[in-house]
């Protein structure tokens, strides 16, 4: 079965860095895009970036973009997001995430998740 937990949340002010680490097993993920998502308190669950771990292609939601940077470590199977220039508005539970691919990366049917580290940013 896949397990995925994540580390790393944390409180931070505005305007600094935090980076998220997901300890991926259960399986080899060379067929799979790996993910993070986020939630804030009262809204959905939203996509962040993701990552194909086969290629190292990457995706971001456009609030993201140019400040956090996915990565992956395929020897320790391991999974980065590093988050720079944080506001306010990222304060969100976030979810490191897996899914099967093909080719190309997705934002949606993710079916393996974490259990989530709290990213509080505070202004």
């Amino acid at each position: 079965q896949v397990q995925l937990v994540e580390s790393g949340g944390g409180l931070v002010q505005a305007g600094g860095s935090l980076r998220l680490s997901c300890a991926a097993s259960g399986r080899t993920f060379n067929g799979y895009a790996m993910a993070w998502f986020r939630q804030a308190p009262g809204k959905e669950r939203d996509f962040v970036a993701a990552i194909s771990w086969a290629t190292g292609r990457t995706i971001y939601a456009d609030p993201v973009k140019g400040r956090f940077t996915i990565s992956r470590d395929n020897a320790k199977n391991m999974v980065y997001l590093q988050m720079n220039s944080l506001k306010p508005e990222d304060t969100a539970v976030y979810y490191c995430a897996a899914r099967r691919i093909t080719t190309v990366l997705v934002t949606t049917g993710y079916n393996y998740w974490g259990q989530g580290t709290q990213v509080t940013v505070s202004a």
